[in-house]
């Protein structure tokens, strides 16, 4: 049996699907997505999950924790980055404001894939996402692991955007459709490990 690994960009992957209008797909398991992509000579040893909470909107953020605490309780490991506070300025009305960049988070999944390849920890690797800045790890790994496997699975409707990575096939909404985590899990003292966000719920259920 193949040893497979899926290693997720997690903003990636939540920007595609948010793109699509269905809010109740941001709800996906991804081990089980990971799963769908596996043949049937391969073994899923783990999905590593790359993401950071973006803690100016704490809505936004109490979501994306309860998304994490469901990801755990089915086996993923969740890798969890930054955000640092950068300042900008429009060009044209000289107008200043506090942004916020993603930090981390390329870097620390170049970081696991090259560790886990030069470590014989797979034979396979499902890349989730559509960033060229996973280029040049998968040239090294490629360069001295040729035997080892590394799929590029675009998100949805990403294909052409992960051109320079040359994807092996694109995610779609069906596939995600079936692989949508439970609405909740209890513990054994019948507390709620998890709990599905309410505006993540399929629209007349």
């Amino acid at each position: 049996m193949r040893r497979v690994i899926a290693y997720v960009d997690g903003f990636n992957l939540y920007h595609a699907i948010a793109d699509l209008k269905k809010p109740h797909l941001k709800w996906v398991d991804l081990h089980k997505l990971a799963q769908s992509i596996c043949g049937s000579d391969e073994t899923l040893m783990g999905v590593h999950y790359f993401t950071a909470y973006a803690t100016w909107m704490p809505q936004q953020v109490g979501r994306h924790k309860e998304y994490v605490k469901a990801l755990q309780h089915v086996g993923v490991r969740c890798v969890i980055g930054h955000f640092k506070e950068k300042p900008r300025q429009c060009k044209k009305c000289g107008a200043r404001w506090v942004g916020h960049e993603e930090k981390e988070t390329d870097v620390a999944i170049a970081v696991q894939l090259m560790a886990d390849a030069f470590t014989d920890k797979f034979d396979r690797a499902l890349i989730i996402s559509a960033d060229s800045d996973m280029a040049p790890a998968l040239r090294t790994i490629r360069e001295h692991h040729p035997r080892r496997s590394l799929d590029v699975i675009a998100p949805p409707r990403r294909f052409g955007s992960a051109r320079d990575l040359k994807p092996m096939l694109e995610i779609t909404q069906g596939r995600i459709a079936k692989c949508l985590l439970p609405e909740t899990a209890l513990a054994p003292d019948g507390t709620a490990i998890f709990t599905r966000p309410a505006s993540y719920v399929l629209p007349g259920t």
